[in-house]
């Protein structure tokens, strides 16, 4: 899926750390078998090369659908499962990079434009179905690494291996603590000119995602274009956030959220993730430099940690 992965974990007695391997393996491969672009024989890559018609679904395809479309629903499609084809377009999935322009014109966009949006997309929940409309290409880029997160979580909770931390391209769920008593420790992502420290935290039964302007993205003509896409535009957001970074027992979710506040931006962004009772980060670029904004919930979190 285009990204690296680690995972630490207390491998109990009795337990093969060969097994523990390989049950990590299946779950990333299971993951890639349904989600990834890349893989022109996974289920959304014969999705969106499917003709117009009503689709079945796996589960695991149908869970992570499912949860992109209820957020879209919550969010005005901040969070979009849709615009694949805008992706392709902007030269950050598959295909590749433009080449000659990097900038799609106007009528590409208009056109990418026709066949994306959530509302656009019906599902059938009595059949696990989703009707393809034709045209139309799934993107899971914005919470598929954090269901992978989270099912890789679940295998090594099922073998014994309750105390592990799990990472997938920035995406990190920590469970249980080591054999030292401490918990796993990380250090969260900062954006370039970032006016905090280097923040380190204690993942005790919890997911961590971050949303970057830095991670994948292009320059052009002065400006930098980043690989998340605003649905209502068709263009890579122009909001000044650089980073959104989210809390959240579901890495998954975290995932999903840290898309949504980037992609809502600084002056809505933080109002809702306080309404959701989100533990959140927001890093934005002003004209008078680069400022924060913390929910009380990610305050709170810090407060714990300082007295801890």
């Amino acid at each position: 899926m285009g990204t690296t992965w680690s995972v630490g974990a207390v491998v109990p007695p009795g337990v093969d750390e060969a097994a523990v391997s390989a049950a990590i393996e299946v779950e990333l491969a299971g993951v890639i078998a349904v989600f990834s672009p890349w893989d022109r024989s996974s289920e959304i890559s014969r999705f969106n090369a499917a003709p117009a018609g009503v689709w079945a679904l796996s589960q695991a395809f149908w869970t992570v659908l499912d949860a992109s479309m209820n957020l879209a629903d919550d969010t005005d499609g901040a969070v979009d499962p849709t615009l694949g084809a805008l992706v392709d377009l902007w030269g950050f999935g598959p295909p590749g990079p433009r080449i000659g322009s990097p900038v799609p014109s106007d009528e590409e966009i208009a056109e990418a434009l026709t066949v994306s949006g959530w509302q656009k997309l019906r599902l059938n929940r009595d059949a696990r179905g989703a009707m393809q409309p034709g045209g139309m290409k799934l993107d899971f880029s914005g919470i598929a690494k954090g269901h992978a997160v989270d099912r890789v979580s679940a295998a090594l909770t099922r073998l014994g291996a309750t105390s592990h931390l799990v990472e997938i391209g920035g995406e990190m769920r920590g469970a249980g603590v080591k054999p030292d008593g401490q918990p796993w420790w990380i250090g969260l992502e900062e954006p370039p000119g970032a006016p905090s420290s280097r923040t380190v935290a204690a993942l005790v039964d919890i997911a961590v995602a971050t949303s970057g302007d830095w991670r994948r993205a292009f320059e052009h003509d002065g400006r930098v274009y980043p690989h998340t896409i605003d649905g209502k535009t068709g263009r890579p957001i122009d909001n000044g956030v650089t980073s959104v970074t989210v809390f959240h027992a579901s890495a998954m979710i975290a995932d999903a959220w840290a898309t949504v506040l980037t992609v809502i931006g600084p002056e809505e962004g933080p109002g809702l993730a306080e309404a959701y009772g989100l533990a959140a980060q927001m890093v934005v670029r002003t004209a008078d430099g680069v400022v924060e904004h913390l929910t009380p919930a990610f305050v709170a979190m810090m407060d714990e940690d300082e007295t801890a």
